[in-house]
């Protein structure tokens, strides 16, 4: 298995994860109540822009000429406050159950889930064997 992990890798899972809650919003809807649906959808939302800041947090904190402390400070007051208070009021409203936000504040971490789990049982982290060939050898 690799041991590095590429950046890409968080920009594909929420992009499979996007398509994945279109898909629960447009066939979701046909069977279940609406509002449970937009409360997947909500926390999925919210899931999604919580991750995608992270990244941004994490990618001008970390880095080889030092942390850009505007650009932290920035990412972090849209970051706590507000995403948090936003999550907080998704919470506490009455219109969305609870348990249907969870389900969709965990399906970016399901989505990631799987998709380890698909190249751990694929072998795509494997190394693969260095052959040369038949002229090489010679």
């Amino acid at each position: 298995m690799s041991t590095s992990m590429d950046i890409s890798f968080i920009d594909r899972t929420l992009k499979t994860t996007s398509i994945l809650v279109l898909f629960i919003l447009t066939l979701g809807s046909l069977r279940f109540p609406i509002y449970d649906i937009l409360a997947i959808v909500s926390g999925t939302i919210w899931s999604i822009i919580n991750i995608y800041f992270l990244t941004l947090l994490i990618g001008v904190a970390i880095r080889p000429e030092g942390p850009d402390k505007m650009a932290v400070g920035a990412f972090l007051f849209v970051k706590v406050p507000l995403l948090y208070l936003a999550g907080y009021f998704l919470l506490t409203t009455t219109i969305f159950q609870t348990e249907y936000l969870v389900v969709g504040f965990s399906l970016p971490l399901a989505v990631i889930l799987l998709k380890v789990l698909g190249r751990v049982l694929l072998g795509l982290d494997q190394k693969k064997p260095n052959h040369k060939s038949r002229q090489e050898a010679v």
